[in-house]
């Protein structure tokens, strides 16, 4: 996405355009791109108009990304393997409403079996623009939306000028761009031989495009136009009427169905219910820090949402919310989270503070074997139009791009299978070539022709997408219809999924709450209900609290806990008999540093732990890190950190915070250097702001908040107390 837009601002264009297949699957990552590159970003899809040659639900293995000049709007990049080849159009959004239709076009050309074009394209001259080659359908929708007749490059260019002369609408001059240099058009060839299932000597010609369907300078344009400049000017027209000041950025949150006017008022008389349930009594510690919470969240337009995920909850009594959202006393009132904030000291601003502008994200785990359950119920509650999951985009691992480039290679599925074997451990993004040169099970293997060329070409095709898969647990309730904002496809399994995966349904505003399945919930549901048939005792679950059980205590300090959530695994046993520390406090510790990115840090912790002396990386960070021994833990360590050693704001710090949990986002060098220099600024040397990065990258591919960190903590507590106590219950 940001090799196409930097190529087209080196071009000289103004204008981008990107037309996914039938969908909208990269459009957030385009219209950031096309910003930092200061390109106006024209918002389109290609629409195949047969739907029996579409792809299967929830593929995009080919929809690769084009775009289209500083003039054209461009075409999708694949059309899927067929004897006779699938005709498409190009549909642009000329206005916000424009892209609404389209999103609701889409989403019908995927939901609707017996989807037609001619029949269910809306009547929108002003928003929606068409480009295509195929007489009948422009015929039909040229009343409906502004219609043009699209010339290429090449005979079929010549061909549909005479057309747009013989129906007289207006040609207009695309490349149809599949790939932003010349040299990518093997990588093209490659990928359609894997969508069709076919060998590079088998794939018949038709199904790839000319070799210059690249992106070309409007000058370079021009020479395929010498008869015909008014297609060249027809470009820039439509381009110039098309809306590219595109914002998704205002958050869509889901509407709670009761009919009284003052939602905020019901969210206020739950938190008292909730203070008179969790505490008894009130407190000066609690009105203040209630008020606080309900200010921010009702100038925030949150209040609905705590209010559905209030409802959510309540039909499963038996649920762990947790996450960030764990920090905030409304959720603890509600009984979305479990874990007093107030007690446990737990920062609300790592959930939600003037400065965030990402919306908020509740996770809430409940037993693995209700949660399809609970979805369905949602979805006759909410309806099904205003209920869809989150998608994931999966793009070839290393494994997957070998195996799949020398199956198109020819190569015999017994010899695949002995090169790729070798790679079963690998994770994340490789240098295939490199890596298979140093990796042990490689030594003394040889890998003859034409195994170099296959592993050049499966770097390239390494993170390409590959296809859609359904999220673990991310939810969208919209206040109307999902489609409205993004187009809803199909999955396999039946499930709806928005188009766009979590970083880009958070970033268009899409509210997602994660409804995630847990085992270890269900053990403990389990136990609670057999501990009732066989004692008559009835434990309620939301309140059971042993977090000052001696014997609960004790065990956990022993770290004999198989069988007890999240501390059974060799590592936290072994962390746990290490520190000699059961306490409800430590074990939160515990639960974050954990991490394997961390092993290095443990050591130094235990030691601190066990009282030896240590000076802080910094003064400054003596009282920040005083809790955790002078270590970072939390993710919000982070953010205090890069606050009071390089003067970063709260929202910059925590954008630090996010760019460091992708590992290798191009972001993270900048953050890098901006923290760098507000150091600096502030007389601190090299050394140390090394050592603090340092402790930052431990943070990378996961990790955990305190609050997070606490709401695990405690379901660990409530297991280990039934194996204490009910020992033949929990077993």
């Amino acid at each position: 996405m940001r090799s196409l837009c930097r190529e087209a601002a080196k071009a000289g264009s103004e204008y981008l355009a990107l037309t996914d297949t039938n969908g909208l699957y990269g459009l957030i990552h385009f219209l950031e791109a096309a910003r930092q590159c200061g390109i106006r970003p024209i918002v389109g899809a290609q629409l195949q108009l047969n739907n029996a040659t579409a792809a299967s639900p929830g593929s995009i293995n080919r929809a690769l990304h084009h775009p289209l000049l500083k003039t054209r709007p461009s075409t999708s990049v694949t059309e899927h393997c067929s004897k006779n080849k699938t005709e498409a159009v190009v549909v642009l959004a000329k206005t916000p409403k424009g892209y609404e239709l389209l999103s609701e076009l889409l989403t019908r050309r995927h939901l609707n079996e017996h989807f037609s074009l001619e029949r269910d394209f809306p009547r929108a001259p002003e928003d929606l623009a068409v480009l295509g080659s195929n007489p009948d359908i422009i015929q039909t929708l040229r009343s409906r939306a502004e219609c043009w007749i699209e010339v290429v490059p090449g005979p079929a260019g010549r061909e549909a000028l005479k057309l747009a002369a013989t129906l007289g609408i207006p040609p207009i001059a695309t490349n149809a761009v599949y790939f932003a240099h010349p040299d990518d058009c093997p990588l093209h060839r490659l990928v359609r031989a894997i969508d069709c299932c076919l060998t590079l000597s088998t794939l018949p010609p038709e199904e790839v495009v000319q070799p210059g369907q690249w992106l070309k300078t409007t000058e370079e344009m021009a020479v395929h136009f010498p008869d015909c400049p008014e297609a060249i000017a027809n470009t820039m027209k439509l381009a110039g009427s098309c809306h590219t000041d595109w914002d998704h950025s205002r958050l869509v949150f889901p509407r709670y169905k009761d009919q009284a006017d003052d939602h905020f008022a019901l969210l206020l008389e739950a938190c008292r219910k909730g203070i008179c349930r969790r505490y008894g009594v009130s407190s000066t510690a609690i009105e203040e820090r209630l008020a606080e919470e309900l200010e921010l969240i009702q100038a925030k337009g949150y209040v609905d949402y705590f209010l559905v995920v209030a409802d959510i909850v309540a039909r499963r009594p038996i649920h762990c919310g947790r996450g960030s959202a764990a920090a905030s006393l409304v959720s603890y009132l509600l009984g979305i989270t479990h874990v007093d904030p107030i007690r446990h000291n737990l920062l609300f601003g790592r959930f939600l503070n003037p400065e965030r502008k990402d919306p908020p994200d509740i996770d809430v785990d409940f037993p693995w074997d209700e949660r399809s359950a609970l979805h369905e119920e949602l979805r006759q509650y909410y309806g099904t139009e205003r209920m869809a999951t989150v998608a994931n985009h999966v793009g070839f691992g290393a494994r997957a791009a070998v195996r799949e480039v020398a199956k198109v290679y020819g190569v015999p599925a017994a010899e695949i299978k002995e090169v790729t074997r070798r790679m079963s451990s690998w994770t994340g993004p490789q240098d295939i070539s490199r890596r298979v040169e140093s990796h042990p099970k490689f030594h003394g293997f040889s890998l003859d022709p034409p195994w170099p060329e296959i592993m050049k070409w499966a770097m390239r095709l390494e993170s390409l997408p590959r296809h859609l898969a359904t999220h673990c647990g991310g939810v969208i309730l919209a206040p109307d219809r999902v489609s409205r904002y993004v187009p809803v496809e199909r999955s396999a399994r039946g499930v709806h999924l928005v188009q766009w995966e979590k970083d880009q349904s958070e970033t268009a505003g899409l509210v997602k709450i994660d409804l995630l399945g847990n085992r270890s919930l269900a053990v403990i549901r389990d136990t609670l209900a057999a501990v009732q048939k066989n004692t008559g005792l009835a434990i309620d679950y939301a309140s059971l609290n042993p977090i000052d059980d001696p014997a609960t205590l004790d065990l956990l300090r022993r770290g004999d806990t198989m069988g007890v959530f999240y501390v059974e695994s060799p590592a936290m046993r072994q962390l746990q008999q290490r520190a000699g520390r059961g306490d409800f406090e430590h074990l939160v510790i515990h639960s974050s540093i954990i991490r394997p990115a961390a092993n290095r840090y443990i050591h130094e912790y235990i030691r601190r732990l066990h009282g030896a002396p240590y000076q802080p990386i910094h003064p400054s960070l003596k009282e920040l890190l005083a809790e955790t021994y002078g270590i970072m833990v939390y993710q919000e360590d982070v953010v205090r950190v890069a606050m009071a050693m390089a003067g970063f704001t709260w929202a910059e710090a925590d954008g630090l915070r996010k760019v460091i949990s992708k590992k290798g986002s191009e972001q993270l060098s900048d953050y890098h250097h901006r923290f760098t220099e507000g150091c600096k600024l502030r007389g601190i040397v090299d050394e140390v702001v090394q050592s603090v990065w340092d402790m930052f990258l431990s943070f990378s591919g996961y990790s955990f908040c305190k609050p997070h960190s606490a709401s695990y903590a405690l379901v660990s507590f409530k297991s280990a107390y039934l194996k204490t106590r009910y020992p033949a219950e929990f077993m």
